[in-house]
C-alpha cells in the first residue's frame, strides 16, 4: 500500500493549484491586513494545556464523528478550558466541510490551529486570511529550507509554527526557528500508535526551551500524567472526544481529571 501521506500530498498540490486560481494572493493580503496575533506558545510556557481537535474523519479510522454540529463542539472546548481549538480543513482525507475553519473562528477567541498539510507558501496566506493562529508543518513533508523559510513567512504574517515531527530522522529539520515542536505518536505507514514516540524524540532534541506537544492516539489521563513528567506540556486530541455522540461531555469529563493533574 502506498504511503498515505504521498497521496495526501499529491491531491493537496492539485487543490492549491485551483485555489490559486480561484482566490489570489491580493484578496488574501487585503483580508489578512487587520487580524491581530494570538501567542499559543507563550501560554504553554506557563502551563500544561490541551489542543481540543475538531475533526470528522481520518484515512485511518473512516468516519469518527459524521453529524457534531462544529460551533456546538468549539464552544464547549473554549468554555470548556481548552488552551486552544484545532480545526482540519482538508476535505479529501478528512471530510472537512468548506465553512468549518470559519465557523470555528467566529465561535472562539482562543489561539486556532489549522490541520492541514502545507506544502505551499499561499496557504499560509491562506490560513491567516481564515483566523489560524498557529498553522501545522509536518517534518515528512517538507524539506528544511521549506520549513525555515515557511516559519519566517508564517512570522511576518503574525501566526506561529508547530513543527510536526514523526520520527529520529526528522530531527535534522529542527530550525530552531518553531515556536513549538510536535511529535505523532501515530506511524502513517502502519497507523500503529506508540506513546514511547513523543519520548523517544524528546531526549533527542537540541532545544529544550521550545514547548514540546504530544500528538495522535492520545485517550487516557495515565499517558498525560506520565508525558507531562517527561516534559512535555501540549496534548493534541481529537478523536478521543469526537468519536463520543456527545463530544463536548466527553471532553468536560476529560478536563476535570486533567486539571487534578496539574495541580497536583
Amino acid at each position: 500500500m502506498a504511503n498515505i501521506l504521498d497521496k495526501i500530498v499529491a491531491t493537496k498540490r492539485q487543490e492549491v493549484a485551483l485555489s490559486k486560481q480561484t482566490h489570489v494572493y491580493s484578496l488574501l493580503e487585503s483580508e489578512i491586513e487587520y487580524l491581530t496575533a494570538v501567542s499559543l506558545a507563550k501560554s504553554f510556557k506557563t502551563k500544561p494545556g490541551i489542543i481540543a481537535e475538531f475533526k470528522r474523519a481520518s484515512p485511518s479510522k473512516g468516519v469518527i464523528n459524521g453529524v457534531a454540529n462544529i460551533e456546538t463542539v468549539v464552544g464547549g472546548y473554549s468554555n470548556g478550558g481548552a488552551s486552544a481549538i484545532s480545526v482540519l480543513t482538508d476535505k479529501s482525507y478528512f471530510q472537512a466541510r468548506p465553512d468549518d475553519f470559519g465557523k470555528a473562528r467566529l465561535t472562539t477567541s482562543k489561539p486556532m490551529l489549522r490541520k492541514e498539510f502545507i506544502i505551499d507558501e499561499y496557504q499560509l496566506y491562506e490560513s491567516r486570511a481564515m483566523g489560524a493562529n498557529v498553522i501545522l508543518l509536518i517534518a515528512a513533508i517538507l524539506t528544511k529550507e521549506e520549513i525555515r523559510n515557511f516559519t519566517k513567512k508564517a512570522h511576518q504574517l503574525g501566526m506561529e509554527v508547530l513543527l510536526e515531527l514523526h520520527d529520529e530522522d526528522e530531527i535534522s529539520k529542527v530550525s530552531g526557528l518553531e515556536d513549538m515542536i510536535g511529535v505523532n505518536n501515530r506511524n502513517l505507514k502502519t497507523f500503529e500508535v506508540d506513546i514511547q514516540q513523543s519520548t523517544k524524540i524528546k531526549k533527542q532534541l537540541a532545544s529544550p526551551e521550545t514547548p514540546m506537544i504530544s500528538e495522535s492516539g492520545l485517550s487516557g489521563i495515565e499517558e498525560i500524567k506520565y508525558l507531562i513528567s517527561e516534559g512535555f506540556i501540549g496534548f493534541l486530541m481529537g478523536e478521543h472526544f469526537m468519536k463520543h455522540s456527545e463530544p463536548v461531555q466527553a471532553f468536560e469529563h476529560f478536563i476535570l481529571e486533567f486539571k487534578k493533574v496539574i495541580t497536583e
